[in-house]
């Protein structure tokens, strides 16, 4: 992902998460710290390309994610996939670019909040590994909707035991 990314996104994250959707000034911040030798985070952006034959092929961003690192700890900021995007296992390739981010990033464990009532998320989660471990409760804000927290030990063998699998997302 880079700025000239962010709008697009505003617009993907603003559909699918209208309570507690990021801020511009979340993604500059994040993307602040995604480049360089001193990096800690890893964007990724999935883009849809549409080519009708005439002019030029369309481009529609139709997903992204986001890791943070801090020594030896990743955590899942955000995986967001269109809704026409849902099932294409779309969700679990940015999953597994993230992992491998934080391989890179040499982290031994890899943390994430859900909501709590985003059955189709946890599930994704599961298939690669992640525990639930806990509760923030009224983490996600107006809603005052709780978040279960995840974690994943040793993120390599997630990333290995995908290889080659399609999974949805």
């Amino acid at each position: 992902m880079r700025w000239w990314d962010i709008e697009p996104v505003l617009e993907l994250e603003k559909d699918l998460f209208p309570e507690d959707a990021w801020s511009r000034g979340m993604f500059w911040s994040d993307l602040a710290h995604a480049r360089g030798p001193e990096a800690t985070r890893r964007y990724l952006v999935a883009v849809d390309r549409h080519d009708d034959g005439d002019e030029s092929a369309r481009e529609r961003i139709v997903g992204y994610a986001g890791l943070a690192a801090a020594g030896d700890l990743a955590d899942v900021q955000t995986i967001a996939v269109a809704r026409d995007h849902w099932g294409t296992g779309l969700g679990g390739r940015l999953l597994t670019e993230l992992l491998r981010a934080a391989t890179a990033f040499e982290c031994a464990e890899v943390m994430l909040e859900c909501r709590i009532d985003n059955i189709r998320a946890q599930k994704l989660y599961e298939r690669f590994g992640f525990e639930a471990i806990g509760f923030r409760r009224g983490y996600y804000q107006p809603g005052n909707v709780d978040a279960l927290v995840m974690r994943l030990t040793d993120p390599t063998t997630s990333v290995a035991g995908t290889q080659g699998t399609e999974t949805n997302g």
